[in-house]
């Protein structure tokens, strides 16, 4: 598990994760001026460290580079409460008290997601004994 992101590189990685392309310095450089006075060699750097952190993969263009996201935040997220619970002694315990801090939304969010992970992984078309695999098409 990597460790959590800085504050400075969440926020680079939050523009690579939303624009979901490959992004250039200048491009997350110009929206980050928009919150902050920061400069082109730290963009820069950060960027280069999320590199080296395996967070993104870089092609050269030119003299520069276009940065990607490796994986989603999303799989972040879930690494980094992974991460968390796995560090309890007791994980029962640990999911009651995160449950419990839960709003209505992120609970509903939580029984869909337990619903879909507990969806059969074979497609019901290569399943013979579904309606579908059944029906002859």
């Amino acid at each position: 598990m990597p460790r959590p992101l800085g504050e400075l590189e969440d926020a680079v990685m939050t523009r690579v994760w939303k624009w979901n392309r490959p992004v250039t310095v200048r491009e997350v450089l110009e929206d980050l001026q928009k919150e902050r006075s920061i400069a082109y060699t730290t963009v820069m750097t950060v960027l280069d460290n999320l590199h080296q952190k395996g967070w993104v993969r870089r092609e050269a263009e030119g003299r520069a580079y276009r940065y990607e996201a490796v994986s989603t935040r999303a799989a972040y997220a879930a690494a980094l409460m992974n991460e968390a619970w796995s560090q309890s002694d007791n994980a029962a315990a640990a999911l009651v008290a995160f449950f419990g801090m839960m709003s209505e939304e992120q609970r509903q969010a939580l029984t869909d997601a337990v619903r879909i992970a507990q969806l059969p992984e074979t497609p019901a078309d290569e399943n013979p004994g579904s309606a579908e695999g059944r029906s002859g098409r």
